[in-house]
Parts: C-alpha cells; sequence; structure tokens
C-alpha cells in the first residue's frame, strides 16, 4: 500500500500559523497615545497637538507685544515649562524669541538670516515719534536710577513725562497745542505698549521691566548721544529707539502685530 504524504503549505496552514505567531511578536497599539492626541482636539477637526496651556503662552507672545511673570503668570510658567517647543513654534513662523529670566519677560521679534536678509513677516515695523523717543530715554534713566536704589517698582507721574518733553522743545516750535497733544499721544502709545503701566492713580504709572530690556544701558548712551546731535530735528520727525550699525537709529519695539 502506498502511503501519500501530505504537504503542510499546500493547505496554507503553515503559512497561517507563521502569521499568528508573527503578529503576537507586535507590539499592541497605544491605545492610551491615541485617545491623548484625540483629547487634544478642542475643536472638529483640530489636529494641534499643543496642550491647551501651551496653546495659550503662544497665542499671548503672539498677540502681546510681550509677556511678563507678573502680568501673566500663566502663559509666563509654561513658558519657562516649555521654552524649546514654544520657540519651535515661532521659529516655524520666522520669528525669534527673547526671554529675560532676570525681569522676567519675553518678547517675539523678526527672525534675519545670517547675511541680514529679511525673511516673511508676519509683523510689520514700528516707528516711534520724537516725543515717544523723549520718554523712553527718560523712563530708561529713571528705571536704572531708582533700581540702584533698591526700589523694586518704579512709577512716574504724568506731569514729569509732559515736563521731559517740553524741556526738549526746539526754539522754533511755535505750536504749544500741538507739542502738547503729540505729548499725550506718547504717553497714550507707551501705555498701550506696556512700557509704563496704569495704577489706581490715571496720572501714575508704572515703569515696566520691559524697558532695561529692549534698552540696555550701552543702547541708552548711545542713543542719547545721536539724539543730542540730532536735537535740531523737526519735531515731528520719525525717531527710532535702537541704534544700527551704522549709527543711524534703529527701533525698540522691533516689529508691531498686522492688524
Amino acid at each position: 500500500m502506498t502511503e501519500t504524504l501530505l504537504d503542510d503549505a499546500d493547505d496554507g496552514t503553515g503559512e497561517d500559523a507563521l502569521s499568528f505567531f508573527e503578529a503576537l511578536d507586535q507590539p499592541a497599539p497605544n491605545l492610551e497615545d491615541e485617545a491623548e492626541v484625540q483629547s487634544l482636539a478642542m475643536f472638529e477637526g483640530d489636529t494641534g497637538t499643543l496642550y491647551p496651556e501651551q496653546r495659550r503662552c503662544l497665542h499671548a507672545l503672539l498677540k502681546q507685544r510681550y509677556i511678563s511673570a507678573d502680568r501673566h503668570p500663566e502663559q509666563w510658567a509654561t513658558l519657562v515649562a516649555d521654552q524649546d517647543l514654544i520657540k519651535s513654534r515661532l521659529n516655524d513662523l520666522y520669528l525669534e524669541l527673547h526671554i529675560d529670566r532676570e525681569y522676567q519677560v519675553a518678547f517675539k521679534r523678526q527672525a534675519r538670516t545670517e547675511t541680514g536678509d529679511r525673511l516673511p513677516s508676519l509683523l510689520n515695523d514700528l516707528a516711534h515719534q520724537k516725543e515717544e523717543t523723549i520718554v523712553m530715554i527718560h523712563l530708561r534713566q529713571r528705571f536704572f536710577a531708582q533700581r540702584q536704589e533698591n526700589d523694586d517698582a518704579v512709577f512716574v507721574d504724568r506731569q514729569s513725562l509732559l515736563d521731559e518733553v517740553a524741556s526738549q522743545r526746539p526754539e522754533h516750535a511755535t505750536d504749544r497745542a500741538m507739542d502738547q497733544k503729540r505729548a499725550d499721544k506718547a504717553i497714550e502709545n507707551l501705555n498701550t505698549a506696556g512700557v509704563i503701566l496704569k495704577t489706581g492713580d490715571p496720572d501714575r504709572f508704572r515703569i515696566s521691566p520691559i524697558i532695561e530690556v529692549l534698552m540696555p544701558i550701552e543702547k541708552l548712551r548711545a542713543l542719547l548721544a545721536w539724539f543730542m546731535a540730532q536735537n535740531g530735528t523737526d519735531a515731528g520727525a520719525h525717531i527710532d529707539i535702537v541704534l544700527d550699525a551704522d549709527g543711524g537709529p534703529g527701533q525698540l519695539f522691533e516689529m508691531e502685530e498686522s492688524e
């Protein structure tokens, strides 16, 4: 009698068994990771990968001229914890992140290539009127002087700012009403920018530490020298706050948000 041997490969049972055991060796799907990704969605179709607090921090940096520990404690804490991640998201938009841990302030600025070439920007250049420049120089000097006296908070009165602008008025400037209006506008703009902060008294402001971060002492000295040399220019001329490499003016807030 002839015996017939059955080949396992003929009926496929060998391959099925092999596939079964290979499948057992594969890692199981991480359902927790999938659920976490789904939980990050805050609206229909949301594929963002940032946690809500990280999104709020990034949003504040994009919307505000700067954030600080005292004015934005939640966003500041998130930024300190997730600095590299937030910085990366800003870099994707051609923006740099500047953080000063001593004064606990942070702000964005337009990135440039190593050769100084401009990159695509979401922001607009912000120029300062002469009156704003005068006020900021005064604020920077007062902030520095009071900090040397170990004052934690530095305050300034509206009238002292108006007097400082008036003291710098050229002799040929005779339209006092227009000069007053420009000075008031300068104070309003710097309050909106967060350089001076409102207090319970509408005519008294607290100077934000951002003034020292944006205008370090070497830039202040260079600006003072440049401003004194240019003091005979028209009072309505635009004068930016930070000097460029060629000795001309640059900008305090390098960029400002587009509408």
